[in-house]
């Protein structure tokens, strides 16, 4: 596949709803895209629907979507796929939970990510919640045995792993439910804590790590420096270890390669067989180095036949309301990242392109949904529709429409178009 190349490039939760202070426009219809509007009319153009209703919108779900995995029958939870990304080993019946750092006042959500506390300030708190807390887990949840390890994966963005005694299974089932923290910014979380099947140990677990994390020299340290602390332990998204089909034998293609500064990603990446590429400066955030991602995707087309690049900052925007920063993303995804990538696949004799965000993030909402999304596919074999942009609009005016999200790689990697 010397010469066949494929990239996916991912604008995390960029689709939008019209905007009043962007004059009635999305974030995307509001970008300065030249790059974009160079290719929208040679683009073949269409929308899609990467989250099955039964489950939650996410990019854990949305992507699995997005990459030609059917969440229904792949997707086990957000939190094992960013344990393989730490190279960490699930047993049969181990749970694996995210542990999101957040700020709570009095139940209400004020920061899902604390402050964008650095990663140095989470790997000192956690490992005073691993001495404290994990140590004393039997004492928390004497009727359920086992262990609990809390990893430091990003700044906010961390793990915890439940691992049974031999004999005494955890009782979390499809009845424990959880709630990602991110959709419920400046909201009470007050009747959100997890429920079902072994939530109580879950619940009272999360309140000794508050414990500890109130009376942490960090924290203090923080807020003296007029940032916010670290209140509490958020865990949700849990789930057992899944099992993805390599894609390149559920699609018969070649070499793939991640590019994502996310955990999440980097997870989905190991678990389809591909390797990930670490960009420096590459931060899951508006400021992160656009032009390294799309200078290490071109790269690495002289060695891998299919290179996702996911960005994660449109989707950060959208979590904070702010639709010039999520507009700015675009902009420098359009103006950094997408010119190398496309100078060189037309160096290739047969190469695709495709440009779309898993799932929507609504600058109205701040969290994601499950809506419909549009994608755009310019190559060396695609006729175009000529539309002269690429938004919501012209996705919805295209006849190509993917109820099952999923079904769009296979046209992606070598349908008619």
């Amino acid at each position: 596949m010397k010469n066949c190349k494929r990239v996916v490039v991912i604008p995390d939760g960029f689709a939008d709803l019209p905007i009043d202070s962007l004059g009635g426009r999305t974030p995307m219809q509001a970008a300065h895209t030249p790059t974009l509007d160079v290719w929208a009319p040679r683009a073949a153009q269409g929308r899609s629907h990467n989250v099955p209703e039964t489950l939650s919108p996410g990019s854990d779900v949305a992507t699995l979507s997005l990459l030609g995995y059917d969440p229904l029958t792949t997707y086990t939870g957000r939190a094992p796929l960013e344990v393989a990304a730490q190279g960490i080993e699930l047993g049969p019946d181990d749970w694996a939970f995210r542990c999101n750092l957040v700020c709570l006042d009095n139940d209400v959500m004020k920061d899902f990510t604390a402050g964008h506390i650095p990663t140095e300030d989470a790997a000192a708190l956690l490992a005073e919640v691993q001495r404290d807390v994990a140590s004393r887990w039997r004492e928390i949840a004497p009727s359920l045995g086992g262990s609990v390890e809390f990893r430091t994966s990003v700044s906010y963005r961390n793990l915890a792993i439940f691992r049974p005694d031999a004999d005494r299974p955890f009782p979390f089932d499809a009845t424990t439910k959880t709630v990602a923290p991110h959709d419920y910014s400046d909201r009470s979380v007050s009747d959100v804590y997890p429920q079902g099947a072994g939530s109580d140990a879950v619940r009272a677990l999360m309140s000794e790590c508050a414990k500890t994390l109130a009376a942490s020299e960090t924290n203090a340290r923080r807020v003296s420096e007029g940032k916010l602390p670290a209140t509490d332990c958020w865990l949700w998204g849990q789930g057992k270890r899944p099992t993805l089909v390599p894609f390149a034998q559920q699609f018969d293609w070649g070499r793939g390669a991640m590019i994502t500064a996310v955990d999440l990603l980097r997870g989905i990446a190991r678990n389809a067989g591909w390797d990930v590429v670490e960009v420096p400066g590459a931060t899951g955030y508006v400021d992160t180095n656009y032009a390294g991602k799309g200078e290490y995707a071109a790269k690495a087309l002289d060695e891998y036949d299919i290179v996702v690049v996911h960005v994660e900052a449109p989707d950060e925007m959208g979590h904070e309301g702010d639709a010039e920063k999520k507009v700015y993303s675009l902009e420098q995804i359009d103006a950094k990242t997408l010119p190398p990538i496309l100078d060189k696949l037309q160096t290739f004799d047969e190469w695709r392109l495709l440009i779309s965000p898993d799932h929507p993030t609504p600058i109205s909402t701040k969290t994601h949904s499950r809506g419909v999304v549009p994608w755009a596919i310019v190559g060396s074999d695609v006729k175009g529709d000529g539309f002269a942009t690429y938004d919501e609009t012209t996705g919805a005016a295209s006849t190509r429409y993917f109820s099952q999200g999923w079904r769009l790689m296979n046209l992606f990697l070598r349908g008619e178009l």
